[in-house]
């Protein structure tokens, strides 16, 4: 029996059957009607353990639902914190975050990591050789700076994420353009140089556009979080087999 990964993000929701470590197709939903959608991937099949990871906290009628359509649900938000301790984890992490942290300490044991993650916020967290959480650090994602200078401005325009562009802009939009991808990219040069012995991991939805315009070895993982969650969906098999 199978086990389903939910990650539920500030945009969109993300989810992937796994069987352990090995996952399978990552679906994408980007909707208010998000449990039909769930219940559409188990209709065929109840997962094993279905692990929800959700920067909001859920009702009391979806953990309900939820709960009845697998074996064991394991809901992981901001009222549920015990998988957070139990990892050594600080409480204030949020679980995609966290589930980065996990995947990284089990993908590259003995190694110091920094993570970065290319969504609707940019994180960047740090673990050392011996896979410990060292801090991290949130600020606006690439496309959520665009929608904040076109927002708080009144007067500069909504740009979109170019293919392209200078270091320096030749014209307002392409100043806009610009100042964002080059500030994002000049700001995860900063962080790379605090420790530059580190495996660097981008992951998030601009991961690869911004792998593309750095001078370090970058590891690209997209789906991080879904592995940080199906090592928590397979630890909780194995415990429970024993």
């Amino acid at each position: 029996m199978a086990n389903l990964l939910v990650e539920i993000g500030n945009t969109a929701l993300k989810a992937a059957w796994s069987d352990g470590m090995t996952l399978g197709k990552t679906f994408r939903y980007q909707g208010e009607k998000w449990m039909d959608f769930l219940l559409s991937l188990t209709h065929r099949e109840k997962p094993a353990v279905m692990v929800v990871a959700s920067v909001n906290a859920l009702s009391e009628e979806d953990w309900k639902v939820l709960a009845g359509e697998c074996g064991h649900l394991m809901l992981l938000d901001k009222d549920h914190k015990e998988q957070l301790l139990s990892h050594g984890l600080p409480a204030y992490l949020s679980y995609d975050r966290a589930a980065s942290v996990l995947a990284a300490r089990y993908l590259f044991r003995g190694m110091g990591c920094t993570l970065v993650d290319f969504g609707t916020t940019l994180t960047v967290d740090f673990i050392d050789k011996d896979g410990l959480y060292t801090g991290g650090n949130i600020s606006l994602g690439c496309r959520t700076r665009f929608k904040a200078l076109n927002r708080y401005s009144r007067a500069l325009p909504l740009v979109n994420t170019p293919e392209t562009c200078a270091v320096l802009g030749q014209s307002e939009t392409a100043s806009i353009e610009s100042g964002v991808v080059s500030g994002i990219q000049f700001e995860i040069e900063g962080y790379l140089a605090l420790h530059p012995g580190n495996i660097v991991v981008f992951t998030g939805g601009d991961a690869n556009y911004f792998a593309k315009r750095m001078k370090s070895s970058i590891f690209v993982i997209c789906n991080l979080v879904l592995m940080g969650l199906a090592l928590m969906a397979d630890e909780y098999v194995d415990k429970n087999d024993r």
